[in-house]
């Protein structure tokens, strides 16, 4: 980890994966690289940290899976966001902003 990145705060890891996913179907590899590239690189989700949240995610019905072919023909899970996952992003980005309103005026104190 170089000195510009940053470790997750808890919480964060289940946001970064709903957005990544977004509308697409994504392998945890996709996943990984996509959190990484929409957070200018601070965030690197490893595989350790990686699948045991998208295994928790689907578990709560926020993500559903299949099995398919990677583009390196490979079998890989393939993880989609579900209904039930967009109203989570919702809560959540919510809750953030509530968080970064309030880290933001007690930085200015």
């Amino acid at each position: 980890m170089t000195q510009s990145q940053t470790n997750l705060l808890q919480g964060t890891l289940d946001l970064l994966i709903l957005k990544a996913v977004g509308d697409v179907e994504m392998h945890g590899l996709g996943i990984s690289r996509r959190i990484e590239h929409i957070t200018e690189g601070t965030f690197q989700v490893k595989p350790g940290s990686l699948f045991p949240a998208l295994h928790r995610m689907e578990e709560a019905g926020w993500l559903t899976s299949f099995w398919g072919e990677s583009e390196n023909n490979r079998r890989a899970k393939y993880y989609r966001r579900t209904k039930a996952g967009e109203r989570q992003v919702h809560v959540e980005t919510k809750q953030w902003n509530t968080i970064a309103g309030a880290m933001a005026s007690a930085l200015k104190a």
